[in-house]
This record gives C-alpha cells, sequence and structure tokens, in this order.
C-alpha cells in the first residue's frame, strides 16, 4: 500500500500527512470538532490511505496535546476536548469506504488493562490491525480481568493486545497477562506504562511488545506462539513480583496518605493555610505518589519513581507551583517508610534527583 511516506512519493492531489497533522492540530487546539472531522474525511476522499491518516495525522497531534498540557499551555478541560476531538476523528475514518477491509488474517482482541482510561492508544492499535485484515473485539477501557478472560473464552482469540499506559496499572496488567496465559491466549503488550523498550512488559511475562500500531500489526502478523503450559516466572532475572514491601505499601496507602498529611504542616508550612477542597487534591496527588511508589517496588525499579518525581516537579514549575513542596512531600514519606529499606531508598533517590534539578 503507498503510504504516501518520504520512502513513497505522493501521487497527485494526494495530500501531505505532515500538512494536515497541522491542519488537525489547530482544530483540536480550537475544539473545532467539524473542521476536525471534515479535514480526516477530504484527506481520505483524496486517496491519503486510512492508516496514514491515524498514525500521521490524528496520533501526532494528540501527542502534542499532551505535550502542550505537561507545558501548561493547555487546561485539562481543553485536554479533554482535543482527546474526544481526536477519537470522534477515528471514528470518521473507520467509518470511511476507504477504510474497509476483508477480515483474512485472525482474531484479535484489544483492550486497555483493568483502571486504564486512556483508549485512544489502544484503539488506533485496533483500527489499525483491522485496516491490516484482521478481525478486531476492542474491549475499550478499563477492562476487568475476569471479563477480559470471559471474552477470551468465549471468542478464541489468536491473541490479546493489551494498552497499559500509566504503570500504576502494572500490577492488574500482570494479572490480566497471567490469566489470558492460562487460557492459552498469547498477550501482545503495548503502551507507555511498559517502561521504555517494553522493559516491564518482559519481566512480567507477556509473549510479545510492540511499541507502535504499525510495530504491533508487524509482530502479530509475523505470529506469537502460543504461551507455554509449563509455569512462567517473567524470565531470568526477573523481580519477586507481590513482594513483601510491595504488598504493606500497596495495603497501607490510605494511612500512609494521613500520615503524610499530618507530618506535611512542619515541613511546608503553606498547607496550613488550605481550604478543604485544596486538601482534598492535596490528599489525592499524596496517593498517586504512593501509587507510583507501589508500582516501582512491585517491578524492582527505583528509577520508575525517580523518573516520576521528575516529571512532577517539571508540571508543577511550569504551573508556577513551589517544586520545593514535593520535596517536603518525600521527606514527610520518608519518616512514613522507615521500617521499608526498598521504599526509603527509593524515595531517597527521587528526593536527591529532584534536589538536583532538570
Amino acid at each position: 500500500m503507498s503510504r504516501g511516506t518520504p520512502e513513497t512519493p505522493e501521487t497527485p492531489g494526494t495530500p501531505s500527512p505532515a500538512a494536515r497533522m497541522e491542519e488537525f492540530w489547530t482544530a483540536l487546539e480550537n475544539a473545532d470538532e467539524r473542521s476536525a472531522v471534515a479535514l480526516v474525511t477530504e484527506a481520505l476522499d483524496r486517496g491519503l490511505p486510512p492508516e496514514d491518516v491515524l498514525l500521521e495525522v490524528v496520533a501526532p497531534a494528540q501527542r502534542r496535546v499532551g505535550v502542550r498540557w505537561a507545558e501548561n499551555r493547555l487546561t485539562v478541560a481543553q485536554e479533554h476536548a482535543a482527546t474526544a476531538i481526536s477519537d470522534r476523528a477515528v471514528t470518521a475514518v473507520a467509518a470511511h469506504p476507504a477504510a474497509r477491509a476483508a477480515a483474512r488474517l485472525g482474531r484479535v482482541t484489544v483492550a486497555c488493562a483493568d483502571g486504564e482510561w486512556h483508549t485512544l492508544p489502544a484503539r488506533l492499535v485496533a483500527e489499525v490491525l483491522r485496516l491490516r485484515g484482521w478481525r478486531v473485539d476492542f474491549l475499550g477501557a478499563h477492562v476487568a480481568t475476569r471479563q477480559l478472560v470471559a471474552h477470551v473464552h468465549s471468542t478464541g482469540p489468536d491473541a490479546v493486545a493489551l494498552s497499559c499506559s500509566l504503570p500504576v496499572r502494572l500490577p492488574v496488567a500482570h494479572a490480566a497477562i497471567t490469566a489470558c496465559q492460562a487460557a492459552g491466549v498469547p498477550v501482545l503488550a503495548g503502551g507507555g506504562g511498559f517502561g521504555p523498550g517494553g522493559r516491564y512488559a518482559r519481566l512480567l511475562g507477556a509473549d510479545a511488545w510492540a511499541g507502535s500500531a504499525r510495530a504491533a500489526a508487524e509482530r502479530l502478523t509475523a505470529g506469537i506462539p502460543p504461551p507455554s503450559a509449563l509455569p512462567r516466572d517473567g524470565g531470568e532475572g526477573a523481580p519477586p513480583l507481590g513482594e513483601r514491601e510491595h504488598a504493606l505499601v500497596n495495603g497501607a496507602r490510605s494511612r500512609i496518605v494521613d500520615e503524610v498529611l499530618a507530618a506535611l504542616p512542619e515541613r511546608f508550612p503553606e498547607v496550613r493555610g488550605y481550604t478543604g477542597r485544596q486538601r482534598e487534591h492535596t490528599a489525592e496527588d499524596l496517593h498517586r505518589v504512593v501509587e507510583y511508589l507501589a508500582a516501582a517496588l512491585y517491578v524492582d525499579d527505583p528509577g520508575l519513581f525517580e523518573g516520576f518525581v521528575a516529571w512532577t516537579g517539571r508540571i508543577m514549575a511550569a504551573r508556577g507551583l513551589p517544586v520545593h513542596a514535593l520535596s517536603a512531600v518525600l521527606e514527610a514519606m520518608a519518616g512514613a517508610f522507615g521500617g521499608l529499606p526498598r521504599a526509603s531508598a527509593y524515595i531517597a533517590a527521587a528526593r536527591a534527583a529532584l534536589d538536583r534539578g532538570p
């Protein structure tokens, strides 16, 4: 298929994906759903292949949405609106006559891990697989493991493509991987939650990993062998998943947040003047910090927590918020985790990285 990429010259009259992406981005920035849908439809009418529209127009524009939000150049509401418009554009592409493709390769279930609400990356994978000739069952966001396994048993797919965008979902993603394999179906993992290069996908025993929709399609077409009937330990050098410290931290998150909130005023006096709503937001933020610490313990990777803390510091700086408040939170957490050596070491490393700055 000619894709209009730099390696494949465009046919006369075929629009440039890069130019269309910029126009699509403008529509997202202006929350202009009508223009966004009209733009992708017109590009398809003029011969731009559907896969290019999805992956070279919609996807990069949506990535820019995330970057602009992180830079505090889009509000949360604007980010949500842009994502909804991107999803609507994907629907328009899928419904276009140019996107019709006969299912000839097999059947794949595409789902987001339990608690994972970022559906657009998984949906892009699902649509690309359909275009490549797969019969796809797209289950959407937040698929409980029991529901996923029930679907697998009733439909008998050749593979499950499991999406996880946030590392905090790794424990439930691990449960889904194991359950699908127990049902005899291999799992292709994807999404930023599985870490750079899919390092956590391998630790959790996934049968394959893909870093993009096209890579997922190519990996599935090449074939993924069914999971072995033998017990799987996640591979050589795998961490002791679910070990003591992760279980303790994960099971005591509410108590830990309460302890940190109680200790925080001594280290960050400004919190004493917070309104009830501000305290609620602070508690929500603390829950997320503890969640990331638990996820890092689960995969035995202090870099996961350190990276999250550094990212949070950059987000706070972009919004003019006091980054030293985050350092105070980590100091208070260190006191709450004094009896857990690995958790304490992770917190200390994150504090040191935050103090060093970007």
